[in-house]
């Protein structure tokens, strides 16, 4: 017989994650979904420059300044202020990415290793349109990460599972090598995300 996850069981799964990063000096647990993307692909390395969209609060762009060194450059790009206290190599800046795309040839670390999306709609509790809007998002992602990439870099983006998410996978494949899809288990049991990953930019 299949056991139900009670609310108290959520709650200490949530606890878990969050207590482990406020230890870690992480304003947000969606770190460990990072964390378990890494291990899996070694997709960030020591040097690399990598680009954050949807960077805010802060807590894959201080992961990814770790992983890459003094040598290597973290630039983040949200619509909201990251208030955390980011590494000498790591820096975050307002805007709206629908509008930054030529900029970003400007931007310090241009062109970029890796590419990482954790963005994510407000959720309307209508899941269909949440999905939609999770694959609008994704598109631009990738739209970014195709203009901004060096020949073999890393894509790693965060979709909605819905009718769009097969698409956009195959999207990802005209334009990498290999393409992964994995689902952290740090990710909520209930939650539609998966991340699509992208690895050798053709």
């Amino acid at each position: 017989m299949k056991r139900r996850v009670s609310t108290s069981d959520k709650n200490r799964w949530a606890d878990h994650y969050t207590q482990k990063a406020r230890k870690e000096n992480y304003p947000a647990r969606s770190v460990y979904k990072l964390q378990e993307i890494q291990q899996k692909t070694r997709l960030i390395r020591k040097g690399n420059r990598v680009l954050d969209l949807g960077c805010a609060p802060g807590s894959w762009l201080i992961y990814a300044a770790r992983l890459i060194g003094e040598s290597g450059q973290a630039v983040g790009i949200d619509l909201k202020p990251v208030t955390t206290k980011l590494p000498s190599n790591a820096s975050a800046h307002i805007g709206d990415l629908m509008n930054l795309s030529e900029t970003l040839h400007d931007m310090p670390g241009a062109p970029f290793d890796v590419v990482l999306s954790d963005m994510a709609p407000d959720t309307t509790g209508n899941k269909t349109l949440d999905a939609i809007r999770s694959a609008g998002l994704a598109e631009s992602a990738l739209s970014i990460a195709c203009k901004h990439l060096v020949k073999g870099g890393m894509f790693a983006c965060k979709i909605f599972q819905g009718s769009d998410f097969d698409p956009f996978v195959e999207n990802v494949r005209r334009e990498f090598d290999t393409v992964r899809i994995f689902k952290p288990k740090s990710s909520r049991k209930a939650s539609k995300e998966i991340f699509v990953i992208g690895l050798g930019k053709t």
